[in-house]
């Protein structure tokens, strides 16, 4: 059977490289365009990219697959495509070249959390359990028919980068699982529950303002779910700093906002609008992730020292 793999981030490539590692046709790979990237801008190929290349697959980066990737697909003669993470819509045009159709490795338990960042939005809702899907892709927005799925618990203070390895791993597993049973016969395809559907828009920089008066567990359910990109973030009187690791602590009333500790050993606690949160790793801009402690021995914060987020304060007024 001559696979198409079409994926772009370190997720995509678990796949990708189950599929490899199991002796399937792997024809090619449609992977996003290489892109400038960090602080010096330097242009990297995407991970997905780079795996092909190592295995001698070949690649095709279209700017927009729908416009001029039609014929590159074509050509490769697919019996089945695979989509993980890839990063772009499939017309229908696209669709109705692969014989068997294009199944999608989905980080969710579909219906829920449609959408392009399903990982980073549970962890934002402070979900306990999420899963893997796979699903038959058709016109809409991870609207297909559900083919395997496998559920995952969440552990307690997982962050998004490290949720992604570990269903991505699940995925995996369930990809080889979902073309085994297409290949004996014995797949089975189940409309969507629209009435259990969610969808949650893609990320942006400025969803991780932080906002004070908000409940301590929804700000640290926040820097878990945005912890790598886009980060939760707030500002100081040293300029703005990431907030990427953080607890619960049960605290007195205070404004919004408050620092209530400031110190080398046990770091920095915030007031919220509800209890307080305990700052465990920050980062400010233009330094290395650190130690909340360690960044206090170089930069003084004061207990009373009000940490605000500009975005947030606007968006109240």
């Amino acid at each position: 059977m001559r696979i198409v793999f079409m994926g772009t981030p370190d997720y995509a490539v678990q796949s990708l490289r189950a599929l490899v590692e199991a002796g399937h046709q792997v024809v090619g790979v449609f992977t996003q365009p290489d892109r400038p990237k960090g602080r010096g801008g330097k242009v990297q190929a995407p991970p997905a990219k780079l795996y092909a290349q190592q295995h001698d697959i070949p690649v095709f980066q279209p700017r927009r697959i729908r416009e001029d990737g039609v014929e590159m697909l074509r050509q490769l003669q697919p019996d089945l495509c695979v989509t993980a993470a890839f990063g772009q819509i499939l017309s229908q045009e696209i669709l109705d070249i692969p014989k068997l159709g294009t199944v999608n490795v989905h980080a969710s338990l579909l219906p829920a959390y449609r959408g392009s960042a399903p990982i980073n939005w549970c962890l934002v809702n402070g979900e306990t359990v999420t899963g893997v899907t796979t699903m038959m892709t058709d016109r809409g927005i991870d609207t297909g028919d559900v083919l395997l799925q496998r559920e995952l618990a969440i552990l307690p203070d997982e962050t998004a980068g490290e949720l992604t390895v570990r269903l991505g791993e699940l995925g995996a597993g369930l990809l080889l699982d979902t073309i085994d049973a297409l290949q004996k016969g014995t797949l089975k395809q189940v409309p969507q529950d629209e009435a259990q559907m969610s969808y949650h828009p893609m990320l942006r920089k400025e969803m991780g303002a932080v906002d004070w008066h908000r409940d301590a567990a929804d700000i640290v359910n926040l820097m878990r779910g945005l912890n790598p990109w886009p980060a939760a973030y707030t500002d100081s009187p040293h300029g703005r700093l990431k907030l990427l690791h953080g607890s619960v602590e049960r605290a007195t009333n205070a404004p919004p906002g408050t620092v209530l500790e400031a110190d080398g050993k046990r770091g920095l606690l915030v007031a919220a609008g509800k209890d307080a949160v305990r700052v465990h790793t920050l980062q400010a801009q233009g330094g290395k992730a650190m130690a909340a402690g360690d960044y206090l021995r170089g930069h003084p914060i004061t207990p009373g020292d009000t940490l605000f987020t500009k975005e947030s304060q606007e968006g109240q007024a």
